[in-house]
């Protein structure tokens, strides 16, 4: 898990999909790879887990970003967007 983002009111996470190295795949079940990003609004104590289309969407907001340096307030904004998912209480972070 890799933190890409943190202020007071939001930190953002990059979540690896699972190691499947050879030694893995002989003891355990294969599983569908994927990586996602966790968003959690400190200021409600809420979380949002974004995998498969939604973090591809996601994805595409981070490469912008990284090309034109936004603002603190334009990153805030479009996590906001993203918060109005959230329904998962934080519990452990």
């Amino acid at each position: 898990m890799n933190l890409l983002y943190e202020s007071e009111s939001f930190a953002v996470m990059h979540v690896l999909a699972n190691d499947t190295g050879e030694a893995a795949s002989i003891s355990k079940p294969p599983t569908l790879e994927r990586h996602g990003f966790e968003i959690v609004d400190k200021r409600s104590g809420k979380e949002v887990y974004l995998d498969g289309s939604w973090a591809e969407m996601f994805q595409l907001h981070i490469q912008a970003w990284q090309e034109n340096t936004p603002t603190q307030e334009e990153v805030e904004d479009t996590l906001e967007r993203y918060t109005g998912l959230a329904q998962q209480p934080v519990v452990v972070h």
